[in-house]
């Protein structure tokens, strides 16, 4: 099976790009968001190893803001919660497993509040709740209302027309392997490259990535979740309090939790755990 790679049009004139696996007969879909200041080549690596290509349907999505989704207006969680809501009516699904990594696994949590008729399952990789953010995320918290500030008067500038004409695009596939070679001299290497807002904003448009910084400071809503939920924490302290992210994922009625051994960025540095962890899940799921 080969994905397809396509954009849907939503009525403000965004342009949503997303890439989809699917078989010829119905099957479920597993529906995977990225993390900050990332896109959807986050899951390249995921897609083209899995063996849940024989019996799941895969899609990913750029939210807006990243990668092919370039949308320089306002962004957030709604937003991107009915951003694939449409994605999955232009596909003609009713529901999906819906996932991500970091801010993908916090924006998936939103999702099962907003759409709860239409999730079926969730797969949190190093899900962040706000209650147990730590370090420097925690610590810039009180920025909120200056951070929220910029990104409206950058917003304005680039309504304007004033904004850059011409940004990279990013392969975190090609990124991943160099930083996993840059890992074996180094450990922390990686932190000092996938920590870096300078790096993060060659890519993407500036305001965007000060709404990413500003919708990990959401609480999200794990009281409402009813659905089975896969957990893949990391066992670093990065930008989280491991502990207190166990307590607050024990909210899940329906929980399956996997410790794995990461700073952070487990899709980089432990790409087997992850997969063979929601495939295990996954396929539990259909029994």
């Amino acid at each position: 099976m080969t994905e397809k790679i396509r954009a849907l049009r939503r009525p403000d004139g965004a342009e949503v790009a997303y890439g989809i696996t699917r078989g010829n007969a119905p099957r479920p879909l597993l529906a995977l968001a990225h993390g900050m200041g990332s896109n959807m080549s986050r899951w390249s690596e995921f897609f083209g190893q899995t063996a849940l290509r024989a019996s799941w349907d895969l899609l990913r999505f750029d939210m807006r803001g990243h990668g092919g989704s370039l949308w320089r207006g306002r962004t957030g969680m709604e937003i991107w919660c009915d951003d694939l809501a449409a994605i999955l009516d232009a596909e003609r699904y009713e529901r999906a497993v819906v996932g991500g990594n970091c801010l993908g696994a916090n924006f998936a949590l939103h999702f099962a509040h907003r759409y709860a008729h239409r999730t079926a399952g969730l797969a949190l990789v190093e899900p962040m709740p706000l209650e147990a953010q730590a370090g420097i995320l925690r610590s810039l918290r009180w920025l909120a209302p200056l951070v929220r500030l910029a990104a409206a008067g950058i917003r304005a500038l680039n309504a304007l027309g004033l904004h850059r004409r011409r940004l990279p695009v990013l392969d975190l596939e090609e990124l991943d392997k160099a930083s996993r070679a840059a890992l074996r001299q180094d450990p922390q290497a990686i932190s000092r490259l996938y920590a870096s807002p300078f790096f993060d904003l060659r890519y993407m448009p500036s305001a965007a990535y000060l709404q990413d910084l500003l919708e990990m400071w959401r609480p999200a809503r794990l009281d409402t979740v009813v659905v089975p939920a896969l957990a893949l924490p990391s066992t670093g302290a990065r930008f989280t309090d491991p502990a207190l992210v166990e307590a607050a994922l024990r909210a899940l009625p329906r929980l399956t939790l996997e410790r794995i051994e990461a700073l952070h960025w487990i899709p980089t540095e432990q790409p087997q755990r992850m997969r063979e962890a929601i495939e295990r899940w996954c396929g539990r799921l259909l029994k």
